[in-house]
């Protein structure tokens, strides 16, 4: 009994170690979201102040900004929209013909660097010009969740009982309809936890905003960086930014959590 008190207490310890290494840049964030300036710089940092919303003000004060952010909310979307679109029916392809190398080959595009594809985009976007726009970040950003749609959905899809399959294509169900009314709604789940996770992907990618976006199409994260000067920085208004931008998918996670987690247990079950 002594010993298995003893283990307990250690893990507990372990865990609150851990939790208080991941939760400390959080907090710091958050708090010095509401903090002056002078504050957000001081040394050592204050953890009693007065609340602010002065930098806040600051930030939704400027107009672009609540334009920058409706483009994180139309690229991040798209994409995770298009990348169900081509997701699906590839996913729904390789599980049915147990085929796993064309999964393992569109891993290339989440293990390779984004400079790889950078150049070649740029020059191909701005022949057509669609640089600037935000078709082009839907488009690339639909290459970075299309992969993880793919994986996400295999488990589930390699689930799905043949016969149901069959027996629809028996009563004469043709391929768009065997998806969409016979293999999607047993997969809800898993297209559930592939939308969540393409959207976050999306919403946090700043390399391909930075490069192909313009002053209309620029994206929250990317217009972040505005606060930040080659003299001065506008801590408190970048920690304001930093908040808002993890608020959406903060937000998106904890009110679907029960069917992300329970989506992620029965993929790997399944799997």
């Amino acid at each position: 009994m002594v010993g298995r008190r003893l283990g307990r207490a250690a893990d507990a310890v372990a865990l609150g170690a851990v939790l208080l290494v991941l939760a400390a840049p959080v907090l710091w964030v958050l708090l010095s979201a509401f903090k002056t300036r002078t504050e957000v710089a001081a040394l050592p940092p204050r953890l009693l102040f007065t609340p602010t919303l002065e930098n806040f003000a600051e930030l939704f004060g400027r107009g672009d900004f609540l334009d920058y952010t409706w483009n994180s909310f139309v690229v991040a979307g798209g994409s995770m929209l298009l990348g169900l679109v081509l997701g699906f029916p590839a996913a729904f392809a390789m599980a049915w013909h147990r085929m796993t190398w064309p999964a393992t080959a569109t891993l290339f595009a989440r293990m390779a660097p984004g400079t790889l594809f950078l150049l070649p985009w740029l020059v191909m976007f701005t022949s057509v010009g669609l640089t600037g726009t935000r078709t082009v970040l839907v488009l690339t950003h639909a290459v970075i969740t299309l992969p993880i749609t793919i994986w996400v959905l295999l488990p589930y899809l390699e689930g799905v009982p043949r016969e149901l399959i069959e027996s629809a294509q028996i009563d004469g169900a043709r391929a768009h309809q065997v998806l969409l009314r016979v293999v999607l709604p047993v997969v809800v789940p898993g297209v559930v936890v592939a939308a969540i996770l393409s959207f976050v992907f999306s919403w946090n990618y700043f390399l391909f905003a930075l490069v192909l976006s313009g002053l209309e199409s620029k994206t929250a994260i990317v217009a972040s960086f505005n606060f930040v000067g080659e003299g001065v920085t506008n801590w408190g208004a970048l920690m304001a930014a930093a908040v808002v931008i993890a608020a959406p998918p903060l937000i998106l996670t904890m009110l679907i959590q029960r069917r992300l987690v329970g989506g992620l247990a029965a993929g790997a079950v399944k799997g």
